[in-house]
């Protein structure tokens, strides 16, 4: 049986793993079978109780009973009474624990299960348990009594918190860390009096209840009462039947051949066209014409709003969502193909990323809420583990390690490395008793789920009621609702997910755009700027890339001037190959050398070179990955595209080598030399840390270049922009403002009486008493349009907020002309005109930052105080 006790919450987010764990070993003929249900923990009293749904319908109840748990109060906390189980009490079978209430004035156990087989006489069962803890026997005796007085069958339980008694340790750590006590202070109410709550076998269970042999039997007639399983589920997607339009089908391909028509007004080519028919005929074949009208929807809600967007990841290699505005990038013309977003063959969902403007995605996000209901949408949970840092600082609490010992501790972990190497790093002696315990337990609990969190922007949308599939609960977060299952336990249900992401730099894209609309006249969009132009790729050689998307880091810059990229597919290969999958794989060398021309491109087979033609020979991509293992060992599309989700692994411990010897003896098999399989192997291997799919290196580098051509051709408005998309990237406003100034641009300080909250542009002259930071050196470059000066706004001033220079801005007309008028007008508190002095703000009153200073301090006299009052009156 499987039930779920999520901390103190209920929950049931590791049913899934249980059931699909349960389903690959009765598939290997070991016979497992897991009963999904829920341990209920009530509020009023009541024992806690085991609740097993018998069908799908009960299932569904489940859910709903503790949703409604869950979205009383906040996230974490569940609470219900007996009355919310009777409400939804049909279907399900239940087991009442022992009263496990310490509570003087809660209510005995035998008050709720009058009220319990009062009102649902069937299908109860009272259970008993053996614990070792000196009482045994007798409240055996006296569940037995119980069960006679409400005529209730006795079922044998364990209780188990622990697979194997060897566990005990581990398991009073874990109670330690969710009570947050250390173990030394640690009560009998918290820590185990033994290791017996553990799982038994069958003769050892029949030993324990030889005074009560139909609990024992009890247990396969309770089991042979449950049908529910977890395939029972059949997820169902939302209608999208559009008005006017008789099928999904139709209604996607009309919307797919107008964008079309509006990407290529001078007609569609014929390679698109050809396109189009044939994903249009995969996607009927399929029936998924309803998520991608679903995605579209999204999509044109954010362009109706200005919200900047463009889908990334596989949808890249779709024609038919760059016809319909989800990404920017023609697959046609980047020769990505449609079948590794979409295949018959592999039966797997679409999976479609979509980015949004990171200030604006909650936008997006509750119109979805909004569009289809809480009780059908909700966002993807994230079961987050203990990894070696995490490990290693909860453990060490436990056991009494002060803080500067666990900072020490963490911050030697260094990627594969373990508790005890990281133990030793820090100086700590590993066979020392305490430092011992922390080592062994900190490894024992890595890997261990360790709490629920909030996927970055799954959506899960259903037709019917989506709480009846999951639970949903309240996320940290005010307005937002999550499932209680994380996306890989959706994928192993068949449940479909679309992710709604923020970037920054689509906030900074879209500032920049407008600003390039508002003061050259030229509109311009993602898939509209000019494409491949010299210039910008002579400013990406020179790594001069500061402050644009992706290529920014002090790693890239000193990759451009090697890979030299002169073409947008060489900007695909640049976002890809600074990761710590190619990196770690030894592919990056390699690839510089056939790339300058020191090494000979060579490919071990035909089948191979038309793998990694494009790549030089060298599998940059998880593609070519999965492409190598089909063609070069004889991977069957199934373990291939295992295979690729181990690649896509991050941060999760690694399964990628569970592999290796079906590679390496599969391209033996064909042929190829050992080590260069051996050689294959290592590098694929290194894609389980971090390795991209090509199609999302593609998404990535349309915004690469986009950011580029922007800084290259009006740095004006790229630093404007970036700076008003504050805080994101690399670089400190002050670095960002210096960059701007060596490409030329006049910069002017915030000053109470021209700037705006936001920075701002400007053509005419300089203001007068304004200060200017004017470059020093260079002459403006033929291939710069900027014009204008970059006047910093308010934002940049530290400590202000954002209504009080709005306050300053809309009161002052034709502008200040002392501190005290300012403060009259404003009445800001001297606290903000202090920020704004020592921001050196009042520049164009003719003060500086000291003066200014003085000025604000003069202002607490009586009659200035009386001024201000009038003033308001």
């Amino acid at each position: 049986m499987c039930s779920g006790r999520f901390g103190a919450t209920r929950a049931i987010a590791g049913v899934v793993r249980a059931h699909v764990f349960a389903r690959e070993n009765d598939a290997a003929g070991r016979g497992f079978r897991v009963i999904a249900g829920a341990r209920l923990v009530f509020c009023d009293g009541t024992p806690d109780i085991l609740a097993y749904p018998r069908d799908r319908a009960a299932w569904g109840r489940l859910c709903r009973l503790l949703t409604q748990g869950n979205l009383r109060a906040q996230k974490g906390v569940c609470p219900l009474t007996l009355d919310d189980l009777l409400t939804w009490r049909e279907g399900l079978s239940l087991i009442v624990m022992e009263d496990s209430s310490h509570e003087d004035k809660a209510p005995p156990a035998s008050d709720a299960l009058s009220r319990i087989v009062a009102h649902a006489p069937d299908h109860i069962w009272l259970a008993a348990r053996m614990v070792y803890d000196g009482h045994m026997r007798e409240r055996l005796a006296a569940r037995v009594d119980l069960a006679r007085q409400f005529r209730l069958a006795l079922i044998a339980i364990n209780d188990p918190i622990m697979h194997a008694p060897d566990r005990r340790d581990l398991a009073d750590v874990v109670a330690c860390i969710r009570s947050g006590e250390r173990i030394e202070e640690a009560g009998a109410q918290l820590l185990h009096a033994n290791a017996e709550r553990h799982i038994k076998p069958p003769d050892e269970m029949t030993r324990l209840f030889a005074e009560a042999p139909d609990a024992i039997a009890q247990t396969l007639r309770f089991l042979r009462g449950i049908e529910f399983s977890l395939d029972h589920l059949r997820y169902e997607y939302p209608d999208e039947l559009r008005e006017g339009y008789s099928s999904e089908q139709e209604a996607l391909e009309a919307f797919t051949w107008e964008g079309a028509r509006m990407r290529y007004p001078h007609g569609v080519p014929e390679a698109v066209a050809a396109a189009i028919a044939h994903e249009m005929a995969l996607i009927a074949e399929l029936q998924y014409a309803a998520y991608f009208l679903t995605v579209h929807d999204i999509v044109r809600f954010a362009r109706s709003r200005k919200i900047l967007c463009q889908g990334r990841g596989s949808a890249a290699n779709s024609t038919v969502c760059f016809c319909l505005g989800v990404t920017e990038v023609d697959p046609t013309k980047h020769d990505l193909l449609f079948e590794r977003f979409i295949s018959a063959s592999r039966s797997e969902p679409p999976d479609i990323d979509v980015d949004f403007e990171h200030e604006r995605r909650e936008e997006v996000m509750q119109y979805i809420y909004a569009r289809y209901g809480r009780e059908r949408a909700g966002l993807t949970g994230a079961i987050v583990s203990y990894r070696g840092r995490s490990a290693l600082r909860e453990v060490g609490k436990v056991f009494g390690f002060d803080d500067t010992e666990l900072g020490a501790l963490s911050s030697t972990v260094w990627g594969g490395e373990g508790p005890s190497e990281a133990a030793t790093r820090a100086g700590f002696n590993a066979q020392e008793t305490r430092t011992a315990h922390l080592v062994r337990l900190a490894k024992e609990i890595a890997g261990f789920p360790r709490h629920l969190s909030q996927h970055t922007g799954g959506f899960v949308i259903t037709r019917e009621r989506l709480d009846e599939v999951v639970p949903i609960a309240n996320a940290a977060m005010e307005n937002r609702t999550i499932v209680e299952w994380d996306k890989d336990d959706l994928d192993a249900l068949g449940i479909l997910k679309i992710d709604i992401l923020a970037l920054g730099m689509l906030s900074c894209l879209r500032r920049g755009l407008d600003l390039v609309a508002a003061h050259y006249g030229e509109r311009l969009t993602l898939a509209t700027i000019p494409s491949e132009e010299a210039c910008v790729y002579d400013m990406i050689c020179r790594a001069d890339t500061i402050g644009v998307f992706q290529i920014e880091s002090r790693a890239q810059m000193s990759m451009l001037p090697r890979l030299r990229p002169r073409a947008f597919y060489d900007l695909v290969i640049e976002v890809a190959i600074v990761r710590p999958g190619p990196i770690q794989g030894d592919m990056v060398h390699p690839y510089l050398r056939r790339r300058q021309g020191f090494e000979t491109v060579t490919y071990p087979s035909k089948e191979l070179e038309a793998v990694l033609g494009k790549t030089l020979g060298v599998p940059l991509f998880q593609e070519q990955a999965m492409k190598i293992a089909i063609v070069g060992a004889g991977f069957t599309p199934s373990e291939a595209d295992k295979l690729r989700r181990a690649m896509a692994t991050f941060k999760k411990v690694g399964t990628i080598h569970t592999f290796r010897t079906k590679m390496i003896e599969g391209m033996a098999a064909k042929g190829y030399d050992r080590e260069f399989a051996e050689r294959c192997f290592a590098q694929i291997e290194g894609f389980g840390t971090y390795g991209f799919p090509e199609s999302h290196a593609a998404s990535f580098a349309l915004l690469v270049y986009a950011s580029c051509w922007l800084k290259c051709r009006y740095p004006d408005v790229f630093a404007a922009a970036l700076l008003n998309s504050q805080p994101m990237g690399f670089y400190a406003p002050a670095q960002i403002v210096r960059d701007a100034r060596e490409h030329g641009v006049e910069m002017r300080e915030a000053d109470i009486n021209f700037s705006d909250w936001d920075c701002t542009l400007e053509v005419d002259g300089p203001q007068p008493g304004s200060r200017r930071i004017v470059r020093r050196h260079a002459e403006q470059a033929p291939h710069i349009h900027s014009t204008h000066a970059l006047r910093l706004g308010l934002c940049m001033v530290k400590g202000v907020s954002k209504d009080d220079m709005e306050l300053l801005a809309v009161r002052r007309g034709r502008g200040y002309d002392s501190v005290r008028d300012v403060w009259l007008r404003t009445g800001l508190s001297p606290l903000v005109l202090e920020l704004l002095a020592a921001a050196d703000a009042f520049r164009s009153l003719g003060l500086d930052r000291r003066d200014a200073l003085w000025a604000v301090r003069g202002l607490n006299r009586s009659g200035d105080k009386d001024d201000l009052a009038l003033w308001r009156h």
